[in-house]
């Protein structure tokens, strides 16, 4: 999707009428009255210090029919017309109408595949599940989402004569690479603080790769997070985490197309990986959001999956989320959300409240187990993602979900970020965990008989095998 299509593309009717009549603005979380700007530096309510959410006018929304909603993002989705065909920016009026076009970066984000895992799920019992590759994208991360949403009004707030000397974030990883990536493409100075020997090389090198100025620090997540907020509110750099709603409003796109990939039905069930738990709240507001506007009549049950070594929200769902307390979190393999005190944990309870919702823990061997058995129906899984599949196979065992019911599991990242995770498993190798489903390399002589009876010997060993030779029958 190029600026220089623009110039070939028929002139569809996909853009909103100039001035736009939508709005929308920070509010605060926690209900206080008032209305700010999205083009002013805020991140906590004027009035009780709290978090602010992104709130629309939706009186200005409803002024289009559902069936005028669908039929424009179906016109605009994947298509060259800059930038309507992103996943995101095809949804604009939803997102964040007051930025104008020509500040918009965009990758071409979203449109990412909905994975129909057919053998996985009938090896698990279930008859219909998917599973959102939200890393295919272009830095391999769902953060891709919500950046480009972020950058964008960073870009426009430039353009505006608002001077911001950099944009920040604290990250495990994909955050820092999403933010260098979109920041790089604006021409924008990016500040990633990471916790040392605790991200990948794979996602470590992506932010240097991208000219971000990389700062490593001996902390673990909570603590980079606690120096970026000092560092954004003292300094006037613009803070690019996840406390920004801003970001939630490019990551609410997924649940809107989902529901677009499967024709505007709703899926009975959707689980996300947890961590900082801007996602999951995201995704629920994103289904709120097309019930309140009439798009869809009815919401799946959702489900946050976290890591049993990072589970501050899933010890408040066993309270009935009347209590609530972080934790200090432990190494986990999903590393990316090895977060204790997550920011965005009361939003995701006022939304999980929201739904018939579930929260739900993995081990560490269950998380690696459920990735790699995944990876051998086609799939190539994040850890994080890892976690999802564990929960999903709890609930299918457990009896909570059936095995008619239509699932949606979210992949948050590309597995070729993890490739040390993978290898490790493969060679037996990670602590705790008896890894059912290796595949190591068979060694053989460099002669036909050997290499022949190498071969058949491992495929008969293969059918003997109970995950191999059920995925393979």
């Amino acid at each position: 999707m190029t600026h220089s299509a623009m110039t070939d593309a028929p002139a569809l009717p996909l853009a909103a009428p100039n001035p736009s009549p939508f709005r929308a603005w920070f509010g605060c979380a926690d209900g206080c009255p008032g209305e700010n700007p999205l083009n002013k530096i805020l991140y906590y309510c004027p009035t009780c210090g709290g978090l602010l959410d992104v709130q629309h006018d939706t009186n200005a929304l409803k002024t289009r029919t559902p069936q005028e909603w669908r039929h424009l993002f179906d016109e605009r989705y994947r298509r060259t017309l800059y930038p309507y065909g992103s996943g995101v920016w095809g949804k604009k009026e939803m997102v964040c109408p007051a930025i104008d076009d020509a500040n918009i970066v965009s990758t071409y984000e979203g449109g990412t595949n909905l994975f129909w895992a057919e053998r996985l799920g009938r090896h698990i019992g279930i008859d219909d599940l998917w599973v959102k590759q939200c890393g295919n994208s272009h830095t391999g991360s769902f953060k891709d989402l919500g950046m480009t949403v972020l950058v964008s009004m960073v870009k426009q707030m430039i353009a505006d004569g608002v001077s911001i000397p950099a944009v920040a974030c604290a990250s495990t990883g994909d955050t820092s690479a999403a933010l260098a990536a979109y920041c790089a493409a604006a021409g924008i100075p990016a500040i990633v603080i990471l916790p040392r020997n605790r991200v990948s090389t794979a996602q470590l090198i992506q932010p240097m790769a991208n000219g971000a100025l990389t700062v490593s620090l001996d902390t673990d997540f909570d603590g980079c997070m606690r120096v970026v907020r000092e560092l954004c509110t003292k300094e006037n750099i613009y803070l690019a985490n996840s406390m920004n709603s801003l970001r939630l409003e490019g990551q609410k796109t997924i649940s809107i197309e989902i529901v677009q990939q499967f024709d505007w039905e709703v899926p009975d069930v959707v689980i996300v990986p947890g961590g900082n738990l801007g996602n999951v709240t995201a995704i629920g507001r994103g289904f709120l959001l097309m019930q309140e506007l009439g798009l869809i009549d009815r919401l799946p049950r959702l489900v946050c999956a976290q890591a049993e070594r990072a589970n501050p929200l899933y010890k408040s769902f066993a309270t009935g989320f009347e209590k609530y307390r972080p934790v200090r979190a432990k190494k986990t393999l999903a590393s990316a959300i090895q977060i204790g005190n997550p920011v965005s944990v009361h939003k995701a309870i006022r939304v999980l409240q929201a739904f018939d919702s579930i929260v739900e823990q993995a081990s560490e061997e269950e998380l690696a187990e459920a990735s790699a058995l995944a990876d051998l129906t086609g799939l190539f899984n994040c850890p994080h993602t890892g976690v999802a599949l564990a929960v999903l196979l709890k609930l299918v065992h457990g009896g909570q979900i059936r095995s008619h019911e239509r699932v949606v599991v979210i992949s948050t990242a590309h597995g070729l970020k993890f490739t040390d995770f993978k290898r490790r498993y493969h060679e037996g190798r990670l602590r705790g965990v008896a890894a059912h489903s290796a595949n190591r390399p068979i060694e053989s002589p460099a002669d036909y008989h050997s290499a022949r009876a190498a071969i058949f010997g491992a495929l008969e060993r293969r059918q003997a095998s109970p995950v191999h030779g059920f995925l393979d029958g």
